[in-house]
Parts: structure tokens; sequence; C-alpha cells
């Protein structure tokens, strides 16, 4: 059992990146749809370009969804709106009328000609509408519209909606009517009168008519006609018309979305873990053979596989409401992400690898798949210098157009025209750009959540206004100096090799911050001549000179610096000798212990904490140089870097011997300007 749980330590590393394979292999097999994929590829007005195909079952050939919407909006014109009417509220108006008559024209008893041809003209209009009826308020369908009118439950008549009486057009009715023939007066008040006399005697029944259309709509077949098991569907080479390409997006349907039986269902699923599995296992390949340092971090893994599903994820969630919105996800953040994070070959491996899963849920897939691909590469190559806001800016601007040439392209190879071109994808495109400028903040939380460092951080460490920079300027002003000038050396060296120059300067300025805690032990700060090590013994001295590496890493720790920057301090010196003090004991004492005057370690692990200590060195040592020359500083530099060499203090970095005889020439170089050093002529 010990031996077991030793065992599971020693391998807990690889044991944890298998359950974190296995954990998102899962989890993405389970957002994928769990149906069969159509095996074709196939586009309107293209040749096909398999074999023939054959009905491989008895299919119903499904209307387009433009047919069906065309036959529900005939149905809708068609069908026939239902009104109630009060038949007995003709005979309330009648008498009301012939009452409100009799008090505007009281001589009509007396049988007045004009009056009476007026009261006749008045009672023929009422019968004339309320033949049809008044609506209580205008409804706007159209005059043609099929109308019936019901009276407890019974059909009156059957007409259209212009027969009836809308209360707007009632003016214009009683204006026409009554013409110009009898006198203005009169005119007046018969309109008068049949304002207060007319009433509304129809109500649009909303139930029935809303039933009678559900039914009515209930009724479309969403198949026409049908394809038999083994008849020929296309034959190789012929163009898929309008009709062949409706039978083949039939055929696609019904097999994507036919009942699988718990065999085949299981199979699905096994072929889906498969291939999913399987580009999950190129990603962790790729990091063991190219980005070891990447693979060995448990952190760095995690945090890669979280964003390929996070992509996934928001994909699939898109899919599933409206899949016409599929180029808004911002699908570019991951390799921005991972190229400030890591670097662009890893953050295009990543991004071409999560295309690739995507390929299996999106529709239009090759056409997906391009342009993502695309994007990503133009992504890779455009942004540089993430923490410049303008470059940002800049690069999402070239993404988005990108993404609407190659979309524009594609439109027209399927269409052959553009006149249907749908310019509200253009929108989603650019709703996409935007999204993408959300990757700042994003880096922001991912640095507190996983602890990473990306260029924006190392900026902001950079400024030599920060307070931990402000300390060690104030309490160790030689080692800020010395500090200042390493950095310098550091970048330049870095920029000429390609290493990452942001962070090596970084590491530079932060390196000597153990100084701090005994700054007057440290020669560039001691100002008034007394060296506090005459009273120590060469031990204790060489011990407070090893501990300002391990004082540092306390103090960086303790103002959280990123882990990245305090591997500077860890290495910058390597395994290498307190070499003054050493010699200086080994006069007195031939039995000394090398030990006790050597640093912790590590040896430095990358290009950039091998760059800093040839820098730290070389800076610090030039302080001695008397009457400087180019000589002397070319054999200084040499001495200096060659007796790193044979330390072995470079031999877990990933440094080649030509970079560091390139470091060298900027170093000479380098040291030469400070020293403002003038070309020597032959005596």
């Amino acid at each position: 059992m010990k031996e077991l749980l030793n065992k599971w330590y020693k391998n807990h590393a690889l044991v944890y990146k298998i359950l974190l394979f296995l954990v998102t292999t899962l989890f993405i097999v389970y957002l994928f749809p769990k149906t069969g994929k159509f095996r074709y590829s196939f586009e309107k007005g293209k040749p096909w370009q398999s074999e023939n195909l054959y009905a491989p079952f008895n299919f119903a050939i499904k209307k387009a969804s433009e047919e069906i919407e065309k036959e529900r909006l005939d149905i809708e014109n068609r069908a026939s709106v239902y009104f109630d009417i009060n038949v007995e509220i003709g005979d309330q108006i009648l008498s009301d009328y012939i009452t409100k008559f009799n008090e505007t024209f009281k001589d009509t008893l007396n049988l007045n000609s004009e009056n009476l041809a007026l009261y006749k003209s008045g009672k023929t209009l009422i019968d004339k509408l309320y033949s049809n009826g008044v609506l209580d308020i205008d409804y706007n369908y159209p005059d043609d519209k099929p109308v019936v009118l019901m009276s407890s439950n019974t059909i009156i008549k059957h007409l259209e909606y212009g027969d009836l009486v809308e209360i707007s057009n009632l003016k214009q009715r009683l204006d026409d009517y009554f013409s110009s023939s009898i006198s203005t007066s009169n005119r007046n008040k018969m309109i008068s009168l049949f304002f207060d006399v007319i009433k509304p005697n129809i109500t649009l029944n909303e139930s029935l008519t809303q039933s009678t259309l559900e039914e009515e709509l209930s009724q479309i077949s969403e198949t026409r006609g049908s394809i038999d098991k083994d008849q020929l569907i296309i034959s190789k080479g012929q163009v898929v018309e309008d009709e062949e390409y409706t039978i083949l997006n039939s055929l696609k349907s019904e097999y994507e979305s036919q009942v699988w039986n718990t065999a085949n269902y299981n199979w699905v699923l096994v072929a889906y873990t498969l291939l999913v599995a399987l580009a999950l296992l190129m990603l962790l390949l790729f990091l063991r053979k190219y980005r070891m340092e990447v693979f060995l971090n448990n952190t760095k893994v995690t945090f890669i596989f979280f964003n390929i599903v996070l992509m996934i994820l928001l994909t699939t969630l898109v899919i599933n409401y409206n899949s016409q919105y599929i180029y808004v996800v911002p699908l570019c953040i991951l390799p921005l992400v991972l190229k400030a994070f890591f670097d662009a070959r890893l953050g295009l491996f990543a991004h071409v690898l999560t295309v690739l899963l995507l390929g299996f849920i999106v529709p239009n897939s090759y056409e997906y798949m391009f342009l993502q691909i695309i994007a990503g590469i133009v992504t890779i190559l455009t942004v540089s210098e993430l923490y410049k806001r303008a470059n940002l800016f800049i690069s999402v601007g070239q993404i988005t157009l990108i993404y609407i040439i190659a979309y524009f392209a594609f439109f027209v190879i399927h269409e052959g025209q553009i006149t249907s071109l749908k310019w509200e994808t253009f929108g989603l495109f650019i709703l996409c750009g935007l999204a993408t400028l959300f990757v700042q903040p994003l880096i922001y939380m991912y640095e507190k959540i996983f602890g990473l460092v990306s260029d924006v951080s190392l900026l902001e460490l950079s400024d030599t206004n920060t307070k931990l920079l402000k300390e060690l300027s104030n309490k160790a002003p030689g080692t800020f100096h010395h500090s200042l000038n390493v950095a310098n050396l550091a970048e330049a060296s870095a920029n000429e090799i390609g290493a990452n120059a942001m962070l090596v300067r970084v590491g530079a300025l932060y390196h000597d911050v153990g100084k701090m805690k005994n700054p007057t032990y440290f020669t560039e700060n001691q100002s008034t001549g007394l060296n506090p090590h005459d009273e120590l013994s060469n031990r204790e001295s060489a011990r407070i000179i090893i501990d300002h590496v391990l004082n540092g890493i306390e103090i960086a720790k303790r103002h959280n610096l990123p882990d990245r920057v305090i591997d500077f301090i860890r290495t910058h010196h390597g395994t290498s000798l307190v070499y003054y003090f050493y010699m200086k004991e080994k006069a007195k004492n031939e039995d000394v212990k090398i030990e006790d005057y050597t640093y912790p370690g590590p040896q430095p692990f990358s290009k950039e904490t091998a760059i800093l200590m040839m820098c730290d060195s070389v800076e610090a040592a030039s302080k001695s140089l008397k009457e400087p020359t180019s000589t002397k500083i070319n054999e200084f530099v040499e001495n200096i870097i060659n007796k790193q060499m044979e330390n072995g203090q470079f031999l877990n970095a990933d440094i080649t011997f030509k970079e560091i005889q390139s470091i060298k020439k900027v170093l000479k170089l380098k040291l030469a300007n400070i020293y403002h050093l003038r070309i020597e002529y032959p005596e």
C-alpha cells in the first residue's frame, strides 16, 4: 500500500493530466449532438462529386422553409374572419332615428315635402347601413378579406370585409349620400343626427377566428411526395438543382434526426469520444514535444484545456439558441489569449484543433472552418505587443475585414450573384470583432485566477514607480542603478536573439530586490568608505551575499510578484561560487567547504534567465575595469561568460552557442558605449 502511494505521489502530475484529458473529452462529447452525421457534402448549383447516391431507406421529401412559409401566408390571407352581429339593434336604431328626427325637424308632421323626403332618405340609409352591419372599431383588414357573420353560433351571412361599415368611414358615406341637392343646413342636421343615432352592431370573435386559422394551418403538410429505398437520388457529376437539393436536404435531415436504438446510440458516442480524444491527444503530444515547460506545468495545461472547452461551450449554446448567430462567437479570443500567455505557435495549434472539433456541430462546416482558421492565422500574424491598446484595435479591425471578405467570396460561390446578399451577416462579424476586444479584461481575470503573466502585466511591472522598485531605490540606490543597467543590457541581448525582451527586462529590474535587507553589505551601496565585511568572517560574509537570493524570493512573494519574475531571482547566480570570499578563506584554510560559498541555484532554465545571468555578471564586474579599452572589454566579456559555460550554468537553458556569441557581441558593444571608448589609433 505504501509503495502504491509513493508511486502515485511520484506520478501525480501525469495522473492529473490523464484525468483532465478524460474529463475534458467526456464534457465535449456531452455537448455534441448524439446523432449520426450525413457523410456527404453538397452545394446548390454545383456538381455532385461523390458516387451515385441511392436512397438508403424510405423517406419523405421535406418542403423548404420558404415553401411552407408561402403556404402559411396563403392560408392566412384566405382564412375567414368571424364577427358576431346583433340583429336586434336595427329596430332600436330605427326607433331612435324617428324620435331624433322629430326633435330636429318639428314640422315633419305637417308633411313638409322636403322634410318628408329627408325622413324617407334617412330611413333608407339606415336600412342600407345595417343590411350588413356597422363595426365597433376599424380592424384594418383588406376589403376582399372573407368575413363570416355569426349570431348565437349560427352563420348568418358570408361577405367581404369591404361590405361592412367602419366607423372611421361613416362621415364620408354620409357626405356622399346626402348630396348637395338639399340645403346645407338640413344636410348638416342630418349628418349630426346620424352620428347621434348610429351604433355598432358587429364585433370580432377573436377566439373563433384564431382557432379556425390554427386548424387550417395545422393541415399544412411539411412533406411532398416520398423517395423509396434504393431509388436513385443523384448521379455522379450531376448538377445539384432545386429539386435534387431539396431531396438531399430531406435525406440529410432524416438521417440526422432518425430515432437511434441503444446500440447505434452507443456507437455514435464511442465514435465521437475517439475523435475528440484524438484531437486533445495531439495537443498534449505537441506540448510534450515542443513546449515541455508548459506540459510539465499542470496549471498551464488546465488553462489551455479550459479555454478550448469554453469556446466549444459558447458555440454550442449559440447553435442551440439560433445557428444564424454562429459568427457572433469571438473564437479568435482563443489564439489571442494563448499567444499572450505562451506563444503564437501554440495559440494557432490549439485554435485549429478547436475549429476542427467545432466542425462536428456547426452548419456549413467547411465554410465555417475555413473562415475561422483564416481568421486565426490573421490573429497570430497581426497581433503583436498586445499591451499596446492601438495594436489590439487595429488587429480586430483586420480580423473583421478578413471575415467579411471570406464570407462574401463564399456567398458568391454558392449563389453566383450578390443581389440576395445577407447584409445582416456583416453586422454579426462586426459584433464578433467588438466581442474580441473583451480579451483585455479576460487576460486580466486569467492572470488572477491561474497565476499566469502576460505582456500587459510585465509592462506594469516594468514601471520604476512601482512600490517595490521605489523601496529598492530608497534603501539600496546602488543596487537599483545596477538593476537598471542590467535591464538595458538584458533587453538588448534578448532582442538580438529573439527572446522575450519584456520578460527579461522585468526580471532584471527585480532580480536583486533581496539586497534591500542588508544593503550596505554590497559594494554598490557602500558610500561611506566603511566595509561591514571587515568585521565578519569569510563564511559569514559569503552567507550574507548568498542570502540575498533567498531574501529576494521572500520579498517578491510578499509583494505578489508572478512566478515567472521570481524565477529570475532564483536563477540569476545559478550554482556559482562567491569567488572573492572563497579564495580569501582558502588562503587561510585549505580545508574550506566549497558548499558554504556556493549559491543554492537552480541554474537558468530558459533563454531569458540565462541572458540575465550573463548580463548581471558582466555589468557588476565591469565596475572593476581600470582604463577600459576595446581589447580589455572584449577579453573581459569573453572570460566571464566562458567561465559560466565551463561551470555548466547554461546546461538546462534552451540556448545555443550561436545565441551566446550574439549576446557577447551586444554586451561588448554596450559596454564600449557606456565607457565612451574611441577608436585606438596605432602609435
